[in-house]
């Protein structure tokens, strides 16, 4: 199978009976990580920094688009919005490159599989920990479910003192 830039050889980091699994789009086969999941329909996964789109490139990135889709529909898998702005252009994006990758993300798994992530120190070639913050908030608002309740449900989290 040729491998894309988005999922290569292997899945993890751990092992799939752990209550918590991260694929890394970079460490992935797509076809791999999905099988994976559908073999472990007890295990919680997360796919971190939304399986790094090719924002930097201007155009759509369908192949992100075509391996990411499917994961979607699988229940036991969330998505970090993560790293976004790391895969667009360091010194020149902006927050409306980001949106039609966070809009699409949002309609494959809703925002109760949704959860932030700010990537940092990694996000500081690009952004300080505010804009990052700042730049999904403009889409998405402050969403109870990215920003803290989706994390809480899947890594089995304690919700915090009043």
């Amino acid at each position: 199978m040729r491998q894309s830039r988005h999922w290569s050889a292997t899945c993890w980091s751990g092992s799939a009976t752990r209550s918590t699994t991260n694929l890394t789009p970079a460490r992935c086969s797509a076809t791999a990580a999905l099988e994976t999941v559908r073999r472990h329909h007890g295990t919680s996964f997360v796919i971190d920094h939304a399986a790094k789109p090719r924002i930097a490139g201007g155009s759509w990135d369908a192949g992100w688009e075509k391996a990411l889709e499917p994961f979607g529909d699988k229940p036991n898998v969330a998505c970090k919005l993560s790293g976004l702005v790391t895969e667009a252009d360091w010194k020149s994006w902006t927050p409306e490159q980001l949106a039609p990758y966070v809009q699409r993300v949002l309609d494959w798994f809703g925002p109760e599989r949704c959860m932030f992530g700010s990537d940092w120190p990694v996000c500081l070639l690009a952004a300080d920990y505010a804009r990052v913050m700042d730049s999904l908030q403009q889409f998405v608002g402050p969403d109870e479910w990215i920003f803290g309740n989706t994390a809480r449900r899947v890594y089995r989290l304690a919700d915090p003192e009043p």
